[in-house]
């Protein structure tokens, strides 16, 4: 086990110690993904062309943004995440050996939660048709390296509520018996985020509807999200426009708007949970990073992909006067956005049914059973972008994956 342990350490190292920006390249399919290559070339198809053109780099430059990376990423930085990563591997590596239980662990068994009780877990999106609901679940996991049907309920038919969880690894905030070092990835690992689509037969409200004819040209239905952030080896853009995305722009990066309403901004690169924040417009930062104060979101280290941390143009810096708070620095987070027009007020997205906060409540190891009463996990407070909030606890949370994943692989 110790020679296990060591190995793991010496792959993340390794793996770390190779810059990202020198793995990017565009297929002439549209996918933009890490690869051995240090050019980006692109030959798109005539049908994808025209959303693809700002994408194209040449030869030329993306040689001397490649060099300006490796400039800029210094021998300090990378050093300091490579102790990072040996810290972190030997927390877990100390976790595995002693059976998986952290003694003071606040959120579930995971050695990188033990210093919060609650977690940033994901968000809720409400689906206007059924069309649109399986389009959304084609579009995730067709465009997005890595994310896959997690769990499933009510998909046998009927008038009831159908729900699926989408993301890039198990939720449980425990470690997983499957996992095993120094085989297993961190797709394997457990904590991660989820993306849960619910389409309701019985709901007749229009919440977002795609543009007719080939191409969907659709903006979202309001402007309070301004994008979930998710950061992945590779992304394909002929296939958001094959299941209904609207692609905004792809220089670099990509913009474009879900099926199902909810605007994205996808990065190739590396990160333990691609999921990594939600955008929010604000009136005022300031009154909304007080809200989120009073949640347990504190100010965090705003997260990269990308070694060069948002030097490069394959990956955005900070964006100027915004906020980056999170439960906990191994979480997903909130980047609080000004509004560009002061003067004029948030439009709330209705497709975003909330924003999901998981906690543990003060005593409660999330191993016992509770009062039996039933647990409201719908939005209980909107914070003053009017996005809603809802609160799962823990305990209720790890029944339902037991539960609705053991329905996904009975019904798959």
């Amino acid at each position: 086990m110790v020679a296990a342990l060591s190995r793991l350490t010496v792959i993340l190292v390794t793996l770390l110690a190779q810059d990202v920006s020198s793995f990017t390249t565009i297929r002439g399919d549209g996918v933009m993904k890490l690869s051995s290559t240090q050019h980006l070339r692109l030959s798109s198809p005539p049908r994808t062309a025209r959303l693809l053109l700002s994408a194209r780099i040449s030869n030329a430059d993306d040689q001397d943004e490649y060099q300006k990376e490796k400039m800029v990423t210094s021998n300090n930085t990378r050093r300091s995440i490579l102790k990072q990563v040996i810290s972190t591997s030997a927390i877990l590596s100390s976790s595995l050996l002693t059976g998986g239980s952290i003694a003071n662990a606040a959120m579930g068994t995971l050695p990188e939660f033990e210093d919060t009780n609650a977690i940033f877990q994901g968000i809720t999106i409400d689906v206007t048709d059924k069309a649109s609901y399986e389009q959304s679940i084609e579009f995730f996991t067709s465009c997005f390296d890595g994310m896959k049907v997690l769990r499933e309920r009510g998909v046998d038919g009927g008038v009831v509520v159908k729900e699926t969880w989408l993301g890039f690894g198990p939720e449980t905030l425990s470690i997983p018996p499957s996992f095993e070092l120094p085989v297993s990835s961190f797709a394997q690992y457990g904590g991660h985020a989820s993306i849960h689509l619910r389409y309701d037969p019985k709901d007749t409200s229009l919440l977002y509807k795609r543009s007719s004819g080939e191409f969907n040209n659709e903006p979202a239905p309001g402007d309070s999200i301004a994008y979930l952030q998710l950061g992945v080896p590779q992304y394909r853009i002929s296939q958001m426009v094959k299941y209904g995305g609207n692609v905004i722009d792809a220089y670099g990066w990509v913009n474009v708007v879900s099926p199902a309403g909810l605007p994205i901004r996808s990065i190739v690169g590396i990160r333990p949970d691609p999921m990594m924040f939600l955008a929010i417009n604000c009136a005022d930062v300031k009154q909304s990073e007080e809200f989120y104060n009073k949640l347990g979101f504190v100010r965090q280290d705003y997260p990269y992909a990308r070694l060069n941390s948002g030097q490069g143009q394959f990956e955005p810096p900070q964006p100027n006067k915004s906020v980056y708070l999170a439960p906990s620095p191994n979480s997903m987070g909130v980047l609080l956005l000004q509004n560009k027009n002061k003067k004029k007020a948030v439009v709330p997205n209705p497709v975003l049914r909330s924003m999901n906060v998981v906690y543990n409540a003060p005593g409660d190891d999330g191993a016992s059973s509770s009062s039996g009463a039933p647990v409201n996990v719908d939005p209980t407070l909107m914070d003053p972008s009017s996005v809603p909030v809802s609160f799962v606890p823990l305990e209720y949370l790890e029944k339902e994956i037991k539960f609705t994943t053991k329905v996904f692989a009975e019904s798959s």
